[in-house]
This record gives C-alpha cells, structure tokens and sequence, in this order.
C-alpha cells in the first residue's frame, strides 16, 4: 500500500494510480491465498500452473507500473483505464481456470467497476462496466469447473466465499471512496485558501498603491507641521512644558517622514538582498527601541533570549513591520503596559506579544477583518502582518492570555531568514 501522505494533498491522476498500485497487490495476496489455502482447507483442487502465470503477470505488471510513476508527474485517463483492464483481464482469466461465475471471487470485478466510475471520465468508465459485464456474462458459460466431490459441502463453502468476498469488496470500494474523499475535501479546503491569499494579495496591492499616493500628498502638510513645531519649540514666550511636548511633536513628525521616505523600499522582495547579516537578539531591540521612540508614553518591556551566540539574520523590513503592528495593536488595547518575549524554538523564532486588554476580536485572529470599517485601527496592520509572515512560511496566532488579555505569536522558521551562504 501507497503512503497517507497522500491524503494531505490535493488529488491528482498519479495518486489514483498509486492507490491502483495498492489494490492491485491487495489483489496478488488474494490469489496467492486462494492458491495456498483452498487446496489444503476445502480439499479442492486447483489448476496452479495455469493461476500462478496469472498472478506473477500482475506482478510483473505493478512493478513497471510503480517504476513508471516515479518517473511522471501525470498520467491521463486512457492510461488509467488500462490498468483498470489490466486487473479486470487477470482477474478474469483466474476466475476462468476456477469455475466461473460459479465462482464467489466473481464479485471482485464490481470494486474495479466502481473505482473507474470514481478516477475515470464517463466515457471510459462506461466503458469499463461494459467490459465487466461482458467478462461476467462470457464467464456464465465459459469456463473451466473444478471438482468438488461433496455438493452439500460445495453449497455450504459457496455460501461462505460469497460472504467474504462481499465483505472484502465492501471494504475494498469505502476504503478507496474514503480516501478519494478526503483528498477532495483538501483540495477544496486548498483551493478556498488560494482564493482567500489572492483577494488579501489584491487588497495589499491596492493599499500599496494608495499608499504611494499618500506618501506623495502628505510630504507637503508634514514639512509645514515641522517648521511649526520647530518654531514652537524655540519661543521662549511657552513654558518648559509646552515647548517639550512641541520638541516630542517634532520628533514624531520627523520619525513619520522617515517612514514616508522608505515607503517604496518596504515593497521589496522577501529578503533585503545585499543587507548585511545581524543577530536576532540586536535586530529584536532595534525593533523595539524603535517603538518606543514612537510611542513612549506605553510601557514595554522585553525579554529577548534568542541564545549565545544568537542566530544571524537578514530579514525583510515587512517582517519589522509586523512585528511592530502586533506591538501597536496590544499598546492599543492596553496602553498601561506591553509585554515582548522572544526565543529560538527548534530551528524557529518564537515572538510572542502580551497585553492585559479586552481581547482580540475573532474577525481579526485570522487577518481577514475589513479594512473598511471607519476607526477600527487594526485591520490594516493586521492584514499586512499576516502577509509579510507567510511570505516566508511563518505563522502568526492569538490565544487568550491568562488573567485577561490576548497573547500574539509570531513564528518564523530561520531557514528562511538566514543570509545565503555563498561558495
């Protein structure tokens, strides 16, 4: 039998062949425990030289057709279809030399029809049960009987080997419908979610655009708003008070320029190419010396462990920016105090931010909440974050905090942050 890995992917026409290659083995043992245990077991002899071609045939078979399938990434339907004959010829021709349609086993040619309605297009699935109702009908009075010299005995085993092959097709045609099934159920679950990435995508791209346009509008009222509080902050007619908040409101502005001049280069590519290298614990502080500088009227504390030596890494300013936004979102929440730990987990940077706010409201835990919403604050950030952390296979989840509060992680793996290793 095939892996179940194969469930965990969306279905193709090579993973119906792979579970063909496992029913066609189940279907060897079977003739091979017919060969062995009816002989000994029911006293009746079978024709072993003229089977045993049969099942090695089939053996011969599964063995090309497994090394075929390493070597291609699709097979079509008529090829499908033929390895569907293939089984239904030999299992025909082995039920020929054992009776018939007299034959209990008749009824295993009903899983082949029953998976070819399953992987083939109608055509070839009718054309399937054409075949098999042909080969039972040809088998009705051509075949080959075998000698049973108790017929009570006979009606008795007939009976029996009517039941288990019942029972066998049975399993067989849930096993193979389960699995097809679950395979679909993914690949509709994989298809939801590229449609989900395609419109968040979209919705980046014209908030990038809107953006730009915003940065270009804002670089006029921004320079004025300087001068002011330049001029504020030097007239000795304020207070000391006065002039310091306009030397913080200085500050800000000059920080909301910055911002504003690296704009365009936040829309890189994944990894800063031609950034130098840093070590994870430095690049974490920097981050959260920036917020600070930002927001210095929020508490935050951070515990950073990211071991001795910590890793190097060059990430993208995105992934700053989310880190940033987790932080901005919980100051939000509670501007009494922010928490920020981080640490390296199996190969992982672990980021985790904790406030004692509300809670994160469900529509945001998955970076899908509208960006529509008049005042809302965090959709935008959160949306952003969650596209620049999966850009580089990293996650981010919210979980509620013990006491109150909402605890955000953000997992990177560092594969993916490390420099490029050049020979």
């Amino acid at each position: 039998m095939h892996s179940d890995s194969t469930q965990h992917r969306p279905p193709s026409s090579t993973d119906a062949l792979r579970r063909l290659i496992g029913l066609r083995w189940l279907s060897i043992a079977t003739m091979l425990g017919v060969l062995l245990t009816v002989p000994p077991l029911l006293d009746i002899p079978l024709p072993h030289r003229a089977l045993l071609p049969v099942a090695a045939a089939l053996l011969v078979v599964n063995g090309l057709t497994r090394l075929r399938l390493s070597h291609v990434d699709d097979v079509s339907a008529a090829e499908l279809f033929i390895q569907l004959f293939i089984d239904l010829a030999a299992w025909s021709a082995f039920l020929y030399f054992t009776g018939g349609a007299t034959n209990p086993l008749i009824s295993l040619l009903l899983p082949l029809v029953a998976i070819g309605a399953a992987t083939l297009t109608a055509a070839w699935a009718w054309t399937l049960a054409v075949l098999a109702v042909a080969a039972y009908s040809v088998l009705w009075d051509f075949n080959e009987q075998l000698d049973i010299y108790d017929s009570g005995l006979a009606v008795h085993w007939h009976l029996a080997g009517m039941w288990l092959t019942f029972a066998l097709s049975a399993g067989v045609i849930v096993w193979y419908v389960v699995r097809m099934t679950a395979a679909i159920r993914h690949r509709d679950l994989a298809l939801a979610a590229a449609r989900e990435a395609r419109l968040r995508n979209e919705r980046i791209v014209a908030l990038g655009n809107l953006a730009a346009g915003t940065a270009h509008e804002l670089g006029t009222p921004l320079g004025t708003m300087a001068i002011l509080a330049g001029e504020l902050a030097r007239n000795p007619a304020l207070d000391d008070d006065t002039r310091a908040d306009a030397a913080l409101l200085g500050t800000q502005i000059d920080h909301c320029k910055t911002i504003l001049g690296g704009l365009t280069l936040r829309a890189g590519s994944l990894r800063a190419e031609g950034g130098s290298a840093v070590p994870a614990d430095a690049w974490l502080r920097a981050i959260a010396d920036r917020w600070r500088s930002l927001r210095p009227h929020v508490p935050l504390a951070t515990r950073i462990d990211c071991g001795n030596p910590a890793p190097e890494l060059i990430a993208d300013t995105t992934l700053e920016q989310a880190i940033h936004n987790l932080i901005n979102n919980a100051a939000d929440a509670c501007p009494e105090r922010v928490e920020c730990e981080a640490e390296i987990d199996d190969e992982r940077l672990v980021v985790r931010v904790l406030d004692r706010g509300p809670g994160m409201p469900g529509a945001l835990q998955n970076g899908r909440a509208s960006v529509a919403e008049p005042g809302a604050g965090l959709g935008i950030g959160l949306l952003l974050a969650f596209s620049a952390v999966e850009r580089c296979g990293g996650h981010i989840g919210f979980a509620p905090r013990p006491g109150g509060g909402t605890v955000a992680t953000l997992t990177l793996p560092l594969a993916a942050l490390r420099p490029t290793r050049r020979p």
